[in-house]
């Protein structure tokens, strides 16, 4: 069975006018039990990430400051979202979230968190709407408990996974791949140990040709017994900020190649949704329904 990552504390309040869509978090579970794809069965409710767990990836000066909510204005400016307790709360849940997810994809194979994809978190503060690094978390946890033994990170959000790149950048045990807007967020990127920067108005079939040559070859190198897969859906050409002009049906079948080669190779993996910014919220929502949609196809 399909394991899910969902709670009602996904949802914040932001300022009126802010631009980021949180009421996908809401929309998508209701989405695929609307559609049949899924039912209440499929959906659990993550604990909070424990201080202990976080600490492995996370400095206790920034676990402290989070939790106590003492934050500097730059450090809150950085992140880009009111910081109050329940953002931080909201964090941790997140991030245990796809930790649980990990645990669920050994025994089924995938499993997805509604919410994650945390790849602007760095270990000592965070970035761009991100808290705590769930998938450095989750990866973690995998390394320590010898769930895993190397583990290969799939960041195909139009973002670089900065935070992540820097987390495991001396962990010879974790292979991040990142492949993203080279003009895009963060004007300075970190190294991921193989970074693919793509052009501004890059169209469906360059980019899964891309992918196609790459992530294969990848599987075949590293032989990862675990994966992560960072799917934002900000590639699309409806999106604000993303720069690329991938369609939906383009997006949907980067998830199936993603989702039917780890299944192919008989890797675990588990899901974040990342980011997404079109103007019209069905957009976003189906986009991020079709991730759920072909992994129940893939694997179930």
């Amino acid at each position: 069975m399909l394991k899910i990552a969902f709670s009602p504390i996904y949802k914040y309040e932001l300022p009126e006018g802010h631009r980021f869509p949180m009421a996908k978090y809401e929309l998508i579970p209701e989405q695929l039990l609307y559609e049949g794809v899924v039912s209440e069965a499929n959906f659990f409710h993550p604990k909070p990430l424990l201080e202990a767990v976080a600490l492995r990836t996370h400095t206790q000066e920034y676990w402290n400051k989070l939790n106590r909510v003492q934050l500097t204005p730059q450090e809150i400016r950085a992140i880009g979202f009111p910081v109050n307790q329940h953002f931080v709360w909201r964090g941790r849940h997140i991030a245990h979230g796809t930790l649980e997810c990990a645990v669920y994809a050994l025994a089924h194979g995938c499993a997805m968190n509604v919410a994650g994809g945390t790849h602007h978190a760095f270990a000592d503060r965070g970035e761009g709407y991100c808290c705590f690094n769930d998938q450095a978390v989750a990866a973690n946890y995998l390394l320590d408990n010898k769930l895993a033994k190397k583990i290969l990170i799939v960041d195909l959000d139009v973002h670089q996974g900065n935070g992540t790149a820097a987390i495991f950048r001396n962990e010879p045990r974790v292979f991040t791949f990142s492949m993203h807007g080279e003009r895009n967020y963060p004007l300075r990127k970190e190294q991921s140990d193989l970074d693919i920067a793509l052009p501004d108005g890059l169209t469906d079939n360059p980019y899964l040709q891309i992918l196609r040559e790459t992530l294969p070859r990848l599987l075949d190198e590293q032989q990862p017994d675990f994966v992560f897969y960072q799917s934002g859906v900000d590639i699309l050409e409806s999106d604000k900020l993303g720069r690329l002009h991938i369609s939906r049906a383009g997006c949907r079948e980067r998830d199936r190649l993603v989702l039917s080669l780890c299944h192919q190779n008989r890797v675990p993996v588990a899901v974040s949704m990342g980011g997404g910014y079109s103007p019209r919220m069905a957009d976003i929502v189906d986009a991020h329904a079709n991730t759920f949609r072909v992994a129940q196809e893939v694997f179930f």
